[in-house]
């Protein structure tokens, strides 16, 4: 066992974990429940959370590569996703709902990094997520009609 630290959503979490763990299993073991397993090869996107800002798909990378860094899910961000997820809701696009908390949390990012992204950004910064349900029009139709009514303000 390896002991490890790291700030979980804004809390200091100390713990062991196994050196073959992965951080999604961990996450998941401290209630987040917004991370998903779906594929498990780093194709889909459904793992996604924010280290130190950054997206990582924690299905992907191991607990300890964690240590000492900041980890956010959408659990910890829920006023930040709020301001955006009814526009996404609206254009019928989280049928399923199941890739919502990726989608979200790459969406934050993009938006941290790029208020005022074109389509063609947003595009390419959601490319990594997996969506059966939508053709991701909708996604994108959101996320714009968003930004739109951000200037409106």
């Amino acid at each position: 066992m390896i002991d490890i630290n790291l700030t979980l959503n804004g809390k200091k979490i100390s713990d062991q974990v196994d050196a073959d763990s992965v951080l999604l299993d961990f996450l998941r073991d401290h209630d987040c429940y917004s991370v998903k397993r779906g594929c498990e090869t780093s194709n889909c996107g459904l793992c996604t959370v924010l280290m130190d800002g950054m997206p990582v798909l924690s299905c992907s990378m191991l607990t300890v590569r964690a240590d000492g860094h900041s980890i956010q899910t959408l659990e910890g961000l829920q006023e930040e996703a709020s301001s955006f997820v009814g526009f996404i809701a609206d254009q019928g696009a989280d049928q399923c709902g199941f890739c919502n908390p990726g989608f979200v949390m790459n969406t934050i990012a993009l938006l941290r990094e790029n208020p005022d992204p074109t389509d063609d950004e947003i595009r390419a910064f959601l490319a990594g997520n997996l969506c059966r349900c939508s053709g991701y029009e909708g996604q994108l139709r959101g996320i714009r009609n968003y930004l739109n009514s951000r200037v409106k303000e």
